[in-house]
């Protein structure tokens, strides 16, 4: 797939995701953070276009990042983590810009507890991937490539 992407693609993690590998590694997995970014910026730079990745624990740096991804990017691949459930505000920002985005979730958050199973974000997002681990990134970098060479 040779993808005519000119701007980057965003991948953007929220709290606790920088504990990757660590963290409850029976539902995240054993990569860390670090690993899937460096698959991450493989598998665009397989597929001709850029990806810059970036996390933080804090939710204005994501809104940030969003807003950033909107001016300069052509979408973004995001896992809030937490921030899923409770944010109006990544909500507004994703609903605010003109790129595509797809929610991303290592585990499948539909058959976690009840109070995961909601979305915040899902409606203003292009679509979502959610328990497939780690891989999950990959396929939503895939869908997005394939959605913006249309």
């Amino acid at each position: 797939m040779t993808s005519g992407i000119t701007k980057p693609i965003y991948v953007l993690n929220g709290p606790n995701l920088n504990l990757l590998g660590q963290r409850e590694p029976g539902i995240y997995g054993a990569q860390t953070l670090a690993d899937v970014e460096a698959e991450c910026i493989a598998f665009g730079k397989e597929h001709g276009f850029d990806v810059i990745c970036h996390q933080s624990n804090h939710e204005g740096d994501l809104v940030g990042w969003i807003h950033e991804a909107g001016e300069k990017g052509s979408g973004v691949a995001i896992n809030a983590g937490a921030y899923t459930h409770t944010s109006i505000a990544l909500y507004d920002a994703i609903k605010g810009v003109d790129v595509p985005i797809v929610e991303l979730h290592i585990s499948n958050i539909h058959a976690r507890e009840s109070f995961r199973h909601h979305s915040m974000i899902a409606a203003a997002c292009l679509g979502q991937i959610c328990g497939f681990g780690t891989d999950g990134y990959t396929l939503g970098l895939r869908a997005l490539a394939k959605y913006l060479s249309r």
